[in-house]
């Protein structure tokens, strides 16, 4: 039976949907993780042992985010179509810190691990947008303190952003659709069990089988600017 129109729909994506907008993914074996070590970059301990390190990488990855070549690709662009023709909520959780989704003018959308584009202070809480490089000598705007000013980004054992909301989603929605996920990190890679549990049809969409590709109804693999479309395509015309 298809998907009623006006179904809920709840979108997790990963790196692997921004990959081929040129940004580099994780955990590949040529990936971030694979160059620098998480306890040297992503952890609190980090920026509070070597804080200058830690600005330099979010650094160098901020300056990459906003080069001219780096642009939403056509399954961002599927998804912010998804959203404007279907008649219910189209969620999209991403795991990506990057504003590429944005840029593709998806509009209900949660970053679940911060935003690249944005820093917060330690100090204060207070949190603004930043397109430029972050210093450890920058002084926060609201409480007047320097050395507290951080990339927005949630770092290894920290607890991921508006996970209240998302559980509402996932137990809500018809149809969980996961995109460029590797299935290893949680609570993300729970998800799809958690709207299983409640009754949605559950589809992945990747280059390749995740850690949890068992647990869905549907494994669709495939480059993300070819099977999202594809799959969306199919969706709006209620061949799901």
């Amino acid at each position: 039976m298809p998907l009623h129109p006006s179904a809920p729909i709840v979108v997790l994506t990963g790196a692997g949907i921004s990959r081929e907008s040129g940004l580099h993914t994780f955990r590949d074996a040529d990936g971030i993780w694979a160059q620098v070590r998480i306890e040297d970059v992503a952890t609190p301990e980090a920026f509070a042992r070597n804080p200058r390190r830690v600005q330099d990488f979010y650094n160098a990855r901020r300056r990459g985010l906003l080069s001219p070549e780096i642009r939403p690709n056509p399954a961002h662009a599927a998804l912010a179509e998804l959203e404007r023709r279907w008649a219910g909520e189209v969620l999209v959780v991403t795991q990506n810190i990057d504003d590429l989704h944005e840029r593709a003018s998806s509009k209900t959308l949660i970053h679940m691990h911060g935003e690249l584009l944005k820093v917060f202070c330690a100090h204060c809480r207070f949190t603004q947008e930043i397109r430029t490089d972050l210093s450890v000598e920058d002084v926060c705007p609201n409480c007047g303190r320097k050395g507290g000013l951080r990339p927005d980004v949630v770092w290894f054992g920290e607890m991921p952003y508006h996970m209240e909301r998302i559980y509402e989603a996932l137990t809500g929605c018809d149809l969980f659709v996961s995109i460029g996920t590797s299935g290893n990190v949680y609570p993300a890679a729970g998800f799809v069990a958690e709207a299983g549990a409640a009754g949605a049809l559950t589809v992945e969409l990747n280059l390749e089988p995740s850690a949890g590709a068992t647990l869905f109804d549907r494994s669709i693999q495939g480059p993300a600017t070819e099977v999202v479309p594809a799959f969306v395509r199919d969706l709006l015309a209620g061949a799901v």
